[in-house]
């Protein structure tokens, strides 16, 4: 198992060569396990994801939860994990930096800080506010002993407000601020995509699985993105077959679906082998 200062290093690596990487959103130490056998170079949680995992709502975790599950993935792999630390748990730069510093604790190498609230009525921060937040988080960061990635998220697109000159200000303040990766989910199109890569000069994550622009890997890298991510896909992917499953059993008494079961003597090595 490399070390967390090695794991760090990879994952910087990543971002500085040229063309995208995927890096997946895992939801639990099983399906990190999986991702890391399938050859995947990086791996980031899903708040989402996990939340619904639970049964609960998304942007219902607490800090302590989300660290307990964001540390047994990173445990589990082999891969630089990075974590969604969804708004940081706290308004106050200040708690947003010692979630930084306690994320880096429990063996994360990155993790991203959005610009959202949790307010519905008042749902983004105010700019000035938000790069204070990304401020202090990169300042933790960089007084780590190895290269914790820092992304910063502006959120517009997610709560109603589809609007590109702000959110570009806001990916540039905050590159100013010292985020290492910029992140805006939701971006409309492909041309909007390249307008935010244009307009920076930090690498740029973009998730695939939301609505909006569905693009490949290749056509990605090709206007300049470094990181495609998936948020909580993989999750409701799977909750779709199971919700399909459910269904046939209850309405048609078939099993049909037990053809796309992944069989346990497939599974069953890859846990051996990486435990």
């Amino acid at each position: 198992m490399p070390t967390q200062a090695e794991k760090a290093q990879t994952f910087r690596a990543l971002h500085d060569r040229r063309g995208a990487f995927i890096i997946p959103n895992p939801w639990d130490m099983g399906s990190a396990r999986i991702l890391v056998h399938l050859g995947f170079e990086a791996l980031a949680t899903t708040s989402m994801g996990y939340a619904f995992s639970l049964g609960r709502p998304d942007n219902t975790l607490n800090r302590a939860e989300t660290l307990a599950y964001a540390s047994a993935i990173a445990s589990a792999a082999s891969l630089p994990v990075s974590a969604d630390l969804e708004n940081g748990f706290g308004d106050d730069p200040k708690v947003v930096a010692e979630t930084i510093r306690l994320a880096a604790a429990t063996g994360l190498v990155g993790g991203s800080i959005e610009d959202a609230t949790g307010c519905p009525d008042d749902p983004i921060y105010a700019i000035e506010q938000a790069v204070e937040r990304i401020q202090a988080a990169a300042e933790a960061a960089r007084a780590l002993p190895f290269p914790f990635t820092l992304t910063a998220r502006a959120e517009n697109y997610l709560h109603g407000r589809p609007d590109l000159e702000d959110t570009i200000r806001r990916l540039q303040a905050f590159q100013e601020a010292g985020a290492d990766v910029l992140y805006a989910p939701g971006l409309a199109s492909k041309n909007d995509i390249a307008t935010v890569v244009s307009s920076v000069d930090r690498p740029v994550n973009v998730v695939m699985g939301l609505e909006g622009a569905q693009l490949s890997l290749a056509e990605l890298s090709a206007i300049g993105v470094r990181r495609i991510s998936v948020g909580s896909a993989l999750y409701r992917t799977a909750l779709g077959a199971a919700w399909r499953a459910a269904r046939e059993m209850r309405e048609q008494g078939t099993f049909a679906f037990l053809k796309e079961a992944v069989p346990p003597r497939d599974v069953t090595p890859i846990f051996w082998a990486i435990r």
